[in-house]
């Protein structure tokens, strides 16, 4: 997750979401628990193992500021809107980076700046890798979304859908094309997001 480069999919993250109410049914922040691919997960935690006099778990706590750093100048990767409009983001301060299962985890709370009410409004979400380098979908059973992909934790009752994205062919002819050396155009990544929705109305 240092500085990513631009092509196509090179690696993948299954992730799941939980939309934090309060008691008055105000959203205040997404849960975020991120699971990156096989292969990228064992090339980290090779490399840390060769970190002389460094425990693993001291890596990881390592590898995971770095990850929240790089991500926060990339609005960690998260697009929120309300009803279609941009909400703006808080800073992530809670976040932990743990091996499960020989995979890397990734889990931390985006908070929104200004939490808002959910009762009689959509709330909808977006994650992704700008430059596509890295795809990004929710938690999955044969190309299902798990039950527990996307929740509400706390009020009101809402009705909870995965969409999945539909891009244009011309666009995924165009990000198949790509090679590893050669740049995306900005925002790419977009067109091939799965859409969380939180639907209160």
């Amino acid at each position: 997750m240092s500085p990513l480069a631009t092509a196509h999919p090179h690696g993948w993250i299954d992730f799941s979401i939980r939309v934090m109410t309060d008691e008055e049914g105000v959203v205040r922040g997404l849960h975020h628990a991120w699971r990156m691919d096989p292969f990228y997960s064992l090339v980290v935690f090779e490399e840390l193992q060769h970190v002389d006099g460094v425990s693993l778990e001291v890596g990881l706590d390592r590898l995971g500021t770095e990850i929240r750093n790089n991500l926060a100048g990339q609005h960690y990767f998260t697009d929120v809107r309300l009803d279609g409009e941009p909400l703006a983001l808080g800073e992530v301060t809670e976040y932990t980076a743990r091996e499960h299962d020989g995979r890397l985890n990734f889990t931390f709370i985006l908070p929104l700046q200004t939490p808002q009410p959910l009762a009689g409004h959509v709330l909808d979400y977006q994650i992704y890798d700008p430059t596509y380098y890295i795809e990004m979908v929710h938690e999955s059973d044969n190309n299902q979304p798990k039950d527990d992909a996307l929740v509400l934790h706390g009020e009101p009752a809402c009705e909870l859908s995965i969409l999945i994205a539909e891009p244009d062919p011309e666009l995924v002819l165009q990000a198949a094309l790509l090679d590893q050396d050669e740049e995306a155009e900005p925002g790419l990544g977009r067109f091939f997001a799965e859409t969380g929705r939180v639907d209160c109305r």
